[in-house]
């Protein structure tokens, strides 16, 4: 049994286990509800504080922050101003000086625009100047007196620059007409070592205006390649002033290839450019060619050495075959030789064999062997005997 005093009265109770507990559980959880109650008032106040203090702690960071991006935009601003103004101005200088240097390419533009335009009328009015002059001077000039000055002019206009550009050069005359037909000049040119490497057939065509068939420069293809081959040369060149109107020849350097091998037309302002060009390129592929010629020379010689070993192989196997004849021969002739002298070998032998018999018997022969059966002969030896 427990007892229970009442907190009020003070009279003692006495209950027994069951109840005792129900009502000790009763209190507790009555007085733990309280306790939780109070608890959970105090948490919700604390959290409550909590949360306030988060908030007002939060509105002042967030205040705080968007014052900093504020102040940072703000800058940015400035700064972004300040560059636009800078570049701006970066701009317009670089804008400025633009203009300067397009006014100033304008200037120079047309400097060289005016300049360039007075080099074309000067090169316009000497043209004319050169024609009126061919005009005059053919006018003033035989057919045959104007292919003569067309020639000497091109001669002198070479023997001007023979010393200083062409030291090495050959221009001269044609005069080889043993094939029916020659050119008016080749020109030949040649490296250090005296090796040709470049020439030219030359014609020179020019008529008056006032011949009444008039030629053309085709006429004189055939003609001037064929000079070329026969001399030996690798460019043919037709110098002319045939077809005075025509634009193709008066444009500057034709190729006309197209109808004969490595053959040019020009009018006698470009006789010597033609030269330089042709000879400049020529220079350039020679040392092209010198690599083949060593090369060409290189296959000779290996060719002429197979050769050579070839022959020489040839003619061994042939001084092999007569000597190895010849010891055939001669070994035969040895054996024939061997053969003959065992025979007389063996014919000695029979000779020895012979005189030693002879011998034996010329040794056994006695007088009395030799007068035996022959009473003269006896009594002859008889006599001998006496008398001795």
């Amino acid at each position: 049994m427990n007892q229970i005093k009442c907190p009020k009265c003070g009279e003692v109770f006495k209950i027994d286990e069951a109840s005792y507990a129900a009502i000790l559980s009763h209190v507790r959880n009555e007085e733990f509800q309280k306790e939780i109650n109070a608890r959970e008032a105090a948490f919700n106040n604390e959290k409550q504080s909590a949360v306030e203090l988060a908030v007002n702690k939060k509105e002042i960071e967030k205040d705080k922050e968007i014052s900093d991006l504020k102040a940072k935009l703000t800058a940015a601003t400035t700064q972004q101003e300040l560059a636009l103004t800078k570049l701006q101005n970066e701009k317009d200088l670089e804008i400025a000086n633009l203009k300067a240097k397009i006014d100033a390419n304008k200037t120079e533009f047309q400097d060289k625009e005016n300049a360039l335009k007075e080099q074309y009328e000067a090169e316009l009015q000497l043209k004319e100047e050169q024609i009126e002059f061919y005009r005059d001077f053919k006018a003033k000039q035989s057919t045959k007196m104007i292919g003569e000055s067309l020639e000497q002019h091109c001669l002198n206009e070479f023997n001007s620059l023979r010393a200083t550009g062409f030291q090495s050069a050959y221009f001269e005359k044609d005069n080889d007409a043993k094939t029916g037909s020659k050119g008016d000049f080749i020109f030949k040119d040649y490296d250090e070592n005296g090796i040709e490497y470049i020439s030219i057939m030359f014609e020179m065509k020019n008529e008056g205006d006032e011949t009444k068939t008039k030629h053309k420069n085709e006429d004189f293809f055939k003609e001037l390649d064929k000079d070329r081959r026969e001399k030996g040369c690798e460019y043919a060149v037709l110098v002319s002033l045939l077809e005075g109107d025509s634009e193709l020849y008066n444009t500057g350097i034709v190729d006309v290839s197209y109808r004969y091998k490595k053959m040019y037309v020009i009018r006698p302002q470009f006789f010597i450019p033609l030269i330089t060009i042709l000879r400049n390129a020529a220079l350039n592929s020679l040392e092209y060619k010198q690599q083949l010629a060593i090369i060409r020379n290189q296959n000779i010689d290996i060719t002429n050495f197979e050769s050579k070993m070839l022959d020489f192989q040839e003619k061994f196997g042939n001084n092999y075959r007569l000597a190895s004849d010849h010891f055939n021969k001669a070994i035969e002739e040895i054996d024939k030789t061997i053969d003959h002298l065992n025979k007389v070998k063996e014919s000695l032998l029979g000779s020895e064999r012979q005189l030693r018999l002879a011998n034996d018997k010329a040794q056994d022969l006695s007088i009395k062997k030799l007068t035996k059966g022959n009473p003269t002969m006896q009594a002859k030896f008889d006599e001998l005997e006496g008398k001795e």
